[in-house]
């Protein structure tokens, strides 16, 4: 069962998650050239977004972070790392941001899903958990930067997130061992997400032009 998952591998994916995402936040601010303080505080909004959301949402206690200050050491090490290291690679800034979203996105919704679980609720409710625990850290990222968020955009993102939740929910259905479960799940969410933008895969648009 995923709501009974081994906790340390839970806490482990969650600070993982917890520095990709923090490293695509940080990105996104050297985007738009935003000063050292704008850096942290996009990396901060991104990394924890999703989940301070889901936990108000919960209600079950207090939002994860404020009562586990490592969250922002590793944001803090996660920013200065990017800004040290984003000036020696030849590889675009955007490129890395993308990468490191889909990775994020991947880690934060198996565990969006998997809390939900913990929490008694539906499998439709822990699925919608999944996508928002997943999507909103970057939804927060995207405005404060002044982009469409890559929820609203028309390209395969929530659709990838909610493919790794199907997935995860399906494999534990049938019995699959949670980590195993858990791993599959991130690599759909990452594989799919990669691979609508390589191939530059999108949904269909409503072009509504009335009068």
């Amino acid at each position: 069962m995923i709501a009974g998952a081994d906790v340390e591998w839970i806490q482990t994916l969650d600070y993982i998650g917890t520095a990709v995402f923090a490293i695509s936040g940080a990105l996104a601010a050297g985007r738009k050239q935003m000063d050292v303080f704008g850096v942290v505080v996009l990396a901060m909004v991104t990394a924890v977004g999703g989940g301070t959301i889901r936990d108000m949402m919960l209600d079950n206690g207090a939002v994860f972070w404020l009562h586990a200050t490592e969250y922002i050491w590793i944001v803090s090490a996660a920013a200065a790392v990017t800004m040290l290291v984003e000036k020696t690679t030849r590889v675009s800034s955007y490129r890395w941001l993308e990468f490191f979203d889909a990775a994020g996105l991947a880690v934060f919704t198996v565990i969006g899903v998997a809390k939900a679980q913990a929490n008694g609720l539906s499998v439709e409710i822990s699925l919608v958990f999944g996508v928002m625990t997943g999507t909103f850290g970057g939804l927060i990222r995207d405005v404060l930067a002044n982009d469409v968020p890559h929820l609203l955009r028309r390209e395969i993102y929530a659709t990838a997130s909610l493919s790794g939740g199907l997935c995860l929910v399906t494999l534990d259905y049938f019995g699959v061992a949670a980590l195993t479960a858990i791993l599959t799940a991130m690599a759909v969410v990452f594989v799919v997400r990669m691979a609508a933008l390589y191939f530059k895969l999108s949904l269909p648009v409503f072009n509504y032009q009335g009068k």
